[in-house]
Order: C-alpha cells, then structure tokens, then sequence
C-alpha cells in the first residue's frame, strides 16, 4: 500500500509540474499525503566492542578478541622503538533487513592507512591518521550477519602528514583502530555526514551566528541532506536551538540526489560561550519527507563574538589575553587509544592549571577532547598535522584535504578560535600558505574565522612564532610589524634546552640536562623542578612585555610529558608528568588564574588558592617559594609566624598578575611549613608541607578528575601509589617497587608491574572493557603496609 501510494505522489507532482512550473513543493504537500507504517530515523549505536585483532601481516592466524580505542602494540613507558607495520582488525555483526534506510560505520580514526572490507568485499580506502571517515556498508551488507575487515597500517609514508619518519619525528603517533567507531542507520533521506560529503562550506550540519551580540544573535544553520531512495520527495527540516525553532520550506529532493537547505536564525539575549562562562545550546534538527520525520539528529554549539583588530583580541567585546599551553594525546603504554572520559579528564586538568586556551600541537585532536573544550570553556588552535617536513605533490595534496576534513569536522565547535593551516616549523611554500588558507576562507567565509600561522606571511591573520624563533633576551616582546597580531605558540622549553641552538632536536639529543634545563621528569629532585618553575616564570612574564606591540597570548610548552619517537628518553618539559601527576610549575600557572574566576564543574580547582613549592626536606633550599592568586600571604614553620608578605616584584614577574610570595627563612628546621593567603584581610586559602618521615605504608588513588568510570564502555584511569609516613606525608625520595593486583571482571592493569616509584609515588594503568562489578586493587611493596582500593560500581 504503501509504495503503491508514495508512486501515486510522484507522477501526481510530476503531472502538475508540467501543468505549471509555478507550483511550489509546499503546496504539492498540501495537496497530496498518505499515511505510512512507522518510518526508522537516525540510530547511533556503539561499534567498540567484539573486534579481533592480529598483526600478522596475512591476517589469516593468530586473531585476538579486542574492544576499541585499541593500539596495535602496548608500548614500553619510554617509545624508542615504536611498532610499526600491518594490522588486521575484523568484526562481525547483525543487521536486519535495511529497505529505505542506509547503514554507515564510522571510524573516527585509523591510524594511517586503511584498506576496508564488507562481506568479503573491497569497499574502500582511506589515507589518514587524524580524521574520521565513514563506510556506507549498504549496498554490501546481508540480512543477518555481516563481516567487516580493515587492514591498518602505520609505516612511515612521506605523502601522509606528517609524512616525516617516526625515527627523527618529534612526536609517536600509534598504529591500530585507536578512536571510537560508530553504526549508524539512517532513512534513505538523511542528513550527511559533514566530512564523507565532501563540499565546500556544506555536508552534514553547519551552524554558524554572524551577527553576534548581548541582545541578538544572527545566524544560519545549513543542512545538507541526501536522498538514496529511487523516488522523489518533498523535504524540509527544523530546528531548534535554546527553544527558538525555525522550518524551512519544502523543496523538491530527486532520488539518488542531494540537496542543501539553508535557513535564517534569529536568538534574543542569547547566553555567551567565554572560558569563564562556556554556555552551550544543544541544536535539534529534524528532517521531514512529505510531512513525515525521517532523521533527527541533535548536537551542541555556542554563540560567541571573537574579534581580532589592530587593538588586540576581544572575546564577546572585552579584550583578552590568552592563557595557553599545548597539549600531546598519548598516554603512556596504550598510545592514542584514550578513552572518551580521558580526553575529558585531561580537558579538566589544562583548565585546573590555569589555562583557558590549549593548541592541538601538531595535529587534529580527538572529537571528545573538542566536546570537553567546549563543556569547560577552553579555547583551541586547532592544527594540521605537520613537523618539520613539507612532502611532494601527493602530499601537498593530503594536507590540504585534511585541512577540508578537519573543518567540516569541527566548524560547528564554539570552543575552536583559531584554524592553524600551517605545517609546523617546516618551510612552506607561498603557494602552500596561501592554497590552505583559501580553502579556509572557503570553507568558512565568515569575518570571524581566523587563520594561524609559524611563518609571518600576509596570507595568515595571526602569526604564530615559537620563542626560539625570536632572538634573545627580547623574542617576540618588540614585534612591531603591524601586519599580524602574535600569539606565542611555544615558550619555556626550548630556549632553556638549547640555548636557542636551533630546529635540528635529533642533533642535540644528548645535551647534558643540567639544572637551567626545563625538561625535569617528576623525579628530577626538588631543585630542578623549582627551576623548571622559573624558567616558565620568567617566559612567561617575558612575553606579557610584548601586550603592547600586538601579542595577544601565548602558550607553554607543555602541558604533558610525551613520548618523542627516536629518542632514549621521555620530553620531559610538561608541567605534569606522562601519568598527569604535576611538577612546581603546574602551581605557578595555576596562581596565574585570578581569584574570583568560577567555574561549575566537577572537580574544579578554581578560586583563590595557595601552594608552597618545596618538600621540606634537608635537602630543601632555606628560600621558600609560594605561589598564590591572592593579596597576601602568612608563613608559618612549626606553627609561629615568620613573615607576612604582600605582592612583591623582581626581574622575573614584572608584568606577571600574581608575583609569587618568596620567603628567605635562616636555615632548614624540620617540621611543619604553612602557608595562609588572604584578600580584604580574610583568609581564603591555606597550603602546609612536612618533613618527611621514615616511610611506612602504600596510600592508593585513582585519578578520575570529576569523571567517572565509563559503566558500558572501555576507560582507562590512573592508579598512583603514594609511599607515606606515619601521618600520611608522601615521602618524595622513595624509589622502592610497587606491585599491583587486581580483583574484577572486564578489567586489566597496564604497565611495568612491579613498577619503580618515582619521587615516592608508583603509577600503573587500569582499563576496563565495561564497569559491571566492583573493582579492588591492591598495592604492596617490601618494607612498608600495602593498601587496597576499591571502585564501587
């Protein structure tokens, strides 16, 4: 009945469309509709789990039950000998049958080449680590069950960025189907997805506001929908965004043909995104066909005001400096395979160090790391994927496509401020810098969309130099070409590692790390990591100078620990380790955020706060310094008060917000150190360290960051064992091995088992494949109590 009656509305239509060429689609829906058994719209379910996995180069042997995000290889803590070469990764599933609909997997990235099979079938290819693709399997998949086979392979290819051979990369980048994939099941008439479309300033969902103030935003939400069916429909869509709801008219969708419907919208008073107030409008589109729903798809955005003018940067008209730093992916042993809560906990804690601002050095990042940018209120640099190394033709070529790819995916992301079309640190040509940004101002032809660029030429909007790439003591502080506001997009590492000797890192990789050095691991003593603090003191307040003369940010290199590929050791110049634990000088940036900024979110460390860099210990310099946000600061040592200070500055904070509080105590007493902090005369912080005693018991934790463990899916999370004394103080020079045990279902411990503590504390990854039951894991170590944790489900 059905098709008898949707046949009996194409040929009426197309008879009054010869009778006039006036009539509209909307009157034609006026004029004809039949009723319909239940239509399916858009269902999204999770494709992680029951893949196997085997590396053996036929793929015919030696299969391995996995679950996605899955790396090919667990890898030692330090990577100098990153696997690389073929994988095989396959799936069966169940569909049903799949008349008038479509079904998609969606891979939101594979790590660097993927050949893709469905039922036996060669369907297609994709060349790319850092970007999604989609695999429409309809035409391939069966009535029951069903076969998906990928071969993946990661060796070093100089047409796909970064294209430069892991063993002189700065960076590892980690084979096997590393990020989540996706089933969907649409109507044959659905909305695209953004990337697999493939058109300039179109596919998918595009929201974008122009006119943007306190009292009224304007914009326009574009959709692009696609009709694989044979017959010819009427469609339409609706949005809705904070309760205001717009609809198209209809108009005319032929079969096996696509179409793109734009619409006005208009939003009163609308509520800003800014980083101390990230407010998000969650954008409901649902698609008709002759007057019945047949998608529906939902997703977040905000509305926002950026300016970039000769004046500086404005966000939503106030003038902003950018408080930034940089960000790699990987966690140690499992690569990039982080789960989606682990992007976000890593969101938690840049914005917990002070920073509002994070850049995706050097390549596209994960859609969840976006999605917690934009939850938190931090501002990204989103990045093509480049390091020193500009390719051939073919790879050109690649670069430019995953400029298209990386804009379609995240152009809708409030969160995402500044577009870097630019190959890091590599010599590219005119014509490259200024191909990438036209295909920017194509795909986003809008006042507001901002290019950034390492090289200072005209075709970028914001130049975007390395310290180093500036000549000492002054760097960028006396820029005063006009042309091009600067952002520092690196600072702190460099210029205290080489001495600003040059690019060529591979040549100085055995350089004695002495004390001026800001590459310290945790362990590196105390002594070293306050100098750590000083060198990004002293960067920092370096390049707050050149406000004046156009730098409007800048961000520190780095925000992690990382693995760096062709090296025998970690780069060690995060403000955290590789397992997220801070050093001093994650509690320097952290005393730069103002005290009266707020942010509503789980284990936010927002507010007034004060931290006394140092253990306390013999070893201790008798100069103590405190980093606070604060006016004033008490310290006391076995509970009398020895000085009370307010701001204070030297040559190394003379334009920093808060100087931190520095101490000059006679000599070492052992004891208590305690430091107060008050504003207006009122106490609204306060921080203590104690001598360490003798070590007597393991203290375990698990680092969750206001995230808790994923319940259906995998996750991945931190266990740190802390050696402690009898009160519970960490004892900073135990170095005593750790052993783990774990009681649970659907769970393992990863890593170096028994692992060596570093500066007192032993870290070992758990992953789940699902939290079903209660887990308990133990830590026990020669000499001292063990102690047992357990994650209630």
């Amino acid at each position: 009945m059905r098709d008898h009656c949707v046949r009996y509305d194409y040929y009426f239509f197309e008879k009054m469309k010869r009778l006039t060429t006036a009539i509209s689609a909307l009157a034609v829906l006026l004029l004809v509709q039949c009723s319909s058994p239940e239509i399916t719209t858009r269902r999204v379910t999770d494709f992680n789990s029951n893949w196997t996995f085997t590396s053996d180069s036929t793929g015919q042997q030696g299969w391995a039950k996995v679950q996605l995000p899955h790396t090919a290889r667990i890898e030692p803590l330090v990577v100098n000998d990153m696997w690389q070469g073929t994988c095989w990764y396959e799936k069966v599933f169940e569909l049903g049958s799949l008349e008038d609909q479509r079904a998609f997997v969606r891979f939101e990235g594979v790590m660097h080449e993927a050949d893709i099979w469905v039922n036996d079938t060669f369907v297609t290819k994709h060349v790319g680590g850092y970007l999604p693709f989609v695999v429409d399997v309809t035409d391939y998949a069966l009535v029951g069950q069903n076969n998906i086979r990928l071969r993946v392979n990661n060796e070093d290819n100089p047409v796909i960025p970064p294209g430069k051979a892991i063993d002189v990369l700065d960076f590892s980048y980690y084979g096997g189907i590393y990020r989540d994939v996706t089933l969907t099941i649409t109507h044959d008439i659905h909305i695209t997805d953004a990337v697999a479309a493939d058109q300039v300033n179109g596919g998918g969902v595009l929201v974008h506001f122009t006119e943007v103030s306190k009292e009224l935003a304007k914009g326009i939400v574009k959709v692009h929908l696609r009709n694989d069916g044979d017959l010819d429909r009427a469609v339409r869509f609706t949005a809705d965004i904070g309760g205001t709801t717009v609809r198209t008219e209809a108009a005319w969708l032929h079969g096996h043909s696509d179409t793109t419907l734009i619409q006005a919208i208009e939003i009163v008073k609308p509520r800003l995104w800014e980083p101390q107030s990230p407010e998000l409008y969650t954008l409901s589109i649902e698609v008709e066909a002759d007057d019945q729903v047949v998608d529906h798809l939902e997703e977040s955005t905000g509305i926002r005001q950026i300016e970039l003018t000769e004046d500086g940067f404005f966000l939503n008209g106030e003038k902003l400096f950018i408080r930034g730093t940089n960000r790699h992916q990987e966690y140690p042993y499992i690569g990039y395979a982080l789960s989606d809560e682990a992007q976000y906990r890593d969101a938690v804690k840049i914005k917990n160090a002070g920073f509002d601002m994070v850049r995706l050095s050097h390549y596209p990042q994960d859609e969840a790391f976006l999605q917690a940018c934009d939850e938190l209120g931090i501002i990204v640099m989103n990045c093509l994927t480049g390091w020193q190394f500009v390719g051939d033709e073919a790879f050109i070529a690649n670069s430019y496509q995953e400029i298209r790819d990386m804009i379609r995916r995240d152009r809708n992301h409030p969160s995402v401020f500044f577009w870097e079309v630019s190959l890091n640190e590599s010599g590219m040509s005119d014509e490259f810098m200024t191909t990438a940004n036209a295909i920017l101002d194509a795909e986003l032809p809008y006042q507001d969309i901002y290019s950034a660029g390492w090289i200072d030429h005209p075709a970028y909007d914001l130049f975007i130099p390395a310290r180093q790439h500036g000549k000492s003591p002054d760097y960028w502080n006396f820029y005063q070409d006009g042309q091009r506001k600067v952002f520092v997009a690196e600072y702190g590492d460099w210029e205290y590692y080489a001495q600003n000797a040059g690019f060529n890192q591979k040549a100085f990789e055995d350089l004695a790390e002495e004390a001026r050095t800001s590459r310290q691991l945790r362990g590196a003593g105390e002594q070293r990591l306050q100098q750590q603090a000083l060198n990004y003191q002293e960067a920092a307040n370096s390049n707050r100078k050149g406000q004046d003369v156009g730098t409007i940010g800048h961000a520190n290199w780095l925000m992690f620990d990382y693995n760096r590929g062709y090296a025998d050791d970690i780069e060690s110049s995060g403000i955290s380790d590789i397992f997220r634990l801070p050093k001093f000088a994650f509690s320097f940036y952290r005393s730069q955020r103002p005290a009266a900024e707020y942010y509503d979110f789980a284990a936010s460390e927002a507010g007034p706060m004060v931290e006394i860099a140092s253990y306390w210990t013999a070893e201790s310099a008798p100069q103590i310094k405190v980093y606070s946000n604060t006016e004033e600061v008490m310290l006391y040592l076995n509970d009398e008060l020895f000085g009370q200070k307010t701001v204070e500055r030297d040559v190394y904070s003379t334009d920093l917000d808060f100087p931190p509080f520095v101490f000059d105590l006679e000599a070492f007493e052992e004891g208590t150190l305690k430091a107060v902090a008050k504003i207006g005369g009122q106490v609204v912080a306060k921080d203590s360290v104690s001598t360490p005693k003798a070590p007597v018991t393991i203290k375990l934790s698990v680092d969750l960051s206001g995230v808790p463990l994923a319940e259906e899916q995998s996750d991945v999370v931190f266990v740190y064992a802390q050696i402690v004394d009898q009160h519970g103080t960490l004892v900073p020079t135990d170095e005593r091995a750790v052993t783990f045990t774990l009681d649970g279902a659907e769970a393992e411990l990863i890593g170096e088992n028994p692992v060596k503590a570093e500066a007192g504390i032993a870290t070992i990854l758990l992953r789940t494949h699902s939290f079903v039951q209660d887990l308990t894991i133990r830590a026990r170590a020669e000499g001292v109590a063990s102690d047992d944790l357990v994650l209630q489900k």
